[in-house]
This record gives structure tokens, C-alpha cells and sequence, in this order.
């Protein structure tokens, strides 16, 4: 987990009179890596100028970052809002890149809960919204509601439903451990249970989430609806009473084993081969019986391998570094890109 070391540096001027010139020095923040059995373990280091804080009240702006797994201990700029184009996405109806960089739809179906990721420390649900105009086969879908299991914990977030969209609501739900939670409107609010098992942080006024679970998985969120355009260009023949406002997510996982399972978590094995269709426009995975749960924060799917009081008797080795590759980096859609360790 990343970080800020000690006590942030705020801007810091110092004004130095040489040869008839003044020169403007800023501090920057400071980033450490608190997991253990990372290369960047116990290592400080310095924000980059382009990105001198981490945190920002500016949504659109880039805030520091550092990769613990990353070999190279570098801090770099980054967005932290989701990025549908990166490796650990889900967006639109509902569009997958695993961690192998590959691109995949599963479209599951309206009002039902389906694993995302499942391992022995961690499950990650989703609830999906939807429906099925007159002539269709299958639901148009998209994900309404994320449910965590972690610990002895579980947490929720979901988008609620609104007719229409209004950018001045904020259409963020929370629960934890089945209590709703409220987090106060506005950029840097923050909220922490009494334990600090998990972290809430919004990144704009309303309606974009980071949620961190330390040392396990980071979770960039965004709501948005289904606009007239999207209805327009996809015919989802959207209804006047519902504009199915839903989650964009990326996740960023920190030690996840060889047995993850999951929509998504199985294409972080190593040895994964995923049954997406290369060159096909829109290659679309099933397997809905095998992920399927029972509700939102339920880890009884028949593939579902989340059991947190075995963690400390497995002596598997996470995998390090494999989760956070960049397969996008030469294709900005992810299409066709296999990353393997």
C-alpha cells in the first residue's frame, strides 16, 4: 500500500537572491510503500514536479502515485478516476480488460449478483442493472452495486436510481459491515471505520470514489448514466422513468494468489488462457452459473474461494507485480494484448 511518509510537505517557498535573480523552490510530497514483501518495502520517495501532491482538489487533475510492485520504486502521474482503458476496468455494458490486457463483455443479467473477484482474502460482487426490450434474447446490463468481503468486513457501493441525471446529486450509497455510512459532499472528504480496515475518499464534490483496503485492493469509482447519446448510438431503448445510472470501476489488486477466481480475478493467473475470441468486435465470456451469487456481499458462487480465517495457514507466495502490467500501453483499447509473467 502506498503511503504519504510521515507528514505531507505543503508548498514551501524560498526565495534565493542570486546574481539579481530569484528562483522559486517547491517542496513536493513524500510517498512510501507499507506492504510488506515489496521491492519499494520502507522506501520514501519524492512526487515528481508534474504531480508534486497526493491528493488534489481538482477531479481532473493528476495526483502522485507510486506502484509498490513495480521494480522500478518510481513515482509516477496518474488520473484517479477509472480508466476504461486500462487493465483492471469495468465500464459501460459491462466491458472487461482483465490482467492479461485482453477485452471481454459478460453481460450476466438484470437485478442479479455475480462474483467479480474471489480469493482467499478478498471477494468482490457486483450487482447489475439492466432490462430487456420487447424482441430481445438477453438483458442490457451494466453494474449498479459493488459489494466487498474482506476480514471478518464486508463494504458497499452503489449508484442510485434516478430518472434523470442531475450533476448537482450525488448518487453514491454506502454500507459497511450492513450499516449505511454517510460521507460528506465535497473533494478530500474522507471516512475511516474506528479499526481503518478501509479507507473512502472522494476525488470530486459528488459521485467519484477511491475505496482502499490496505494492502489488498484499491477501487477507483465513477457514476454515470446512460445518456440520450449512448441510447442513441446502442438502441438500449432506455425508458423515460430510469436512466440506469451505474458504476465505472478499475481495480488495482496487491497480492493476489494463483487460485483467484472471479469474472475478472481468474485473468490475473498466471497460467490463464481467456476463452475471449481475438479479432472479434465484441467477444463476449458466459459462465454466469459458475459466478453467480446469492446476494451482494455472499462469496457462495461455485467458484468462489474467499475463506479469510485460511490465509494465514496458506503458504502460497502472491503474485507480485503481474497484477499492475500495463498491457495497454502500444493499444489504447487493450484489444488483443497478452501480458504474461
Amino acid at each position: 500500500m502506498m503511503k504519504v511518509s510521515m507528514k505531507s510537505i505543503w508548498v514551501v517557498f524560498v526565495l534565493l537572491f542570486v546574481s539579481g535573480h530569484v528562483v522559486e523552490v517547491k517542496a513536493v510530497d513524500y510517498v512510501r510503500c507499507s506492504n510488506n514483501g515489496t521491492r519499494c518495502h520502507g522506501r520514501s520517495l519524492a512526487c515528481p514536479s508534474e504531480c508534486p501532491y497526493t491528493s488534489s482538489r481538482d477531479p481532473k487533475a493528476k495526483v502522485c502515485h507510486v506502484n509498490c510492485n513495480s521494480p522500478y520504486c518510481k513515482p509516477e502521474c496518474k488520473h484517479r478516476k477509472p480508466n476504461c482503458n486500462g487493465p483492471g476496468a469495468v465500464c459501460y455494458d459491462p466491458r472487461f480488460i482483465g490482467g492479461d490486457g485482453i477485452v471481454f463483455y459478460f453481460h450476466g443479467k438484470s437485478n442479479e449478483h455475480f462474483s467479480l473477484v474471489s480469493d482467499r482474502n478478498l471477494q468482490i460482487n457486483a450487482r447489475f442493472t439492466g432490462h430487456r426490450p420487447a424482441g430481445r434474447s438477453r438483458d442490457f446490463t451494466w453494474i449498479q452495486a459493488l459489494g466487498v468481503l474482506f476480514d471478518s468486513h464486508s463494504f458497499s457501493v452503489e449508484a442510485t436510481k434516478a430518472a434523470t441525471w442531475d450533476d448537482e446529486i450525488d448518487h453514491l450509497k454506502f454500507t459497511y459491515n450492513g450499516e449505511d455510512i454517510v460521507i460528506p459532499v465535497g473533494p478530500l472528504a474522507v471516512w475511516n471505520p474506528q479499526d481503518q480496515s478501509v479507507k473512502v475518499e472522494r476525488i470530486s464534490t459528488r459521485n467519484s470514489v477511491v475505496v482502499s483496503v490496505p494492502n489488498v485492493v484499491e477501487i477507483s469509482v465513477n457514476v454515470v448514466p446512460v445518456t440520450k447519446e449512448d441510447d442513441r448510438i446502442h438502441n438500449y431503448r432506455v425508458p423515460s422513468d430510469d436512466c440506469f445510472t451505474h458504476l465505472e470501476v478499475q481495480f488495482r489488486f496487491h497480492g493476489l494468489s494463483g487460485n483467484v477466481s472471479g469474472v475478472l480475478g481468474r485473468t490475473y493467473q498466471p497460467n490463464f488462457e481467456n476463452p475471449a475470441k481475438p479479432g472479434v468486435a465484441m467477444p463476449v465470456v458466459g459462465g454466469e452459473d459458475e459466478y453467480r451469487t446469492t446476494s451482494l456481499v455472499s462469496s457462495d458462487c461455485r467458484t468462489c474461494v474467499f475463506n479469510p480465517e485460511r490465509v494465514s495457514e496458506e503458504d502460497e507466495s502472491p503474485l507480485i507485480g503481474y497484477n499492475i502490467l500495463d498491457c495497454t500501453h502500444q493499444a489504447a483499447s487493450g484489444n488483443g494484448i497478452v501480458c504474461r509473467k
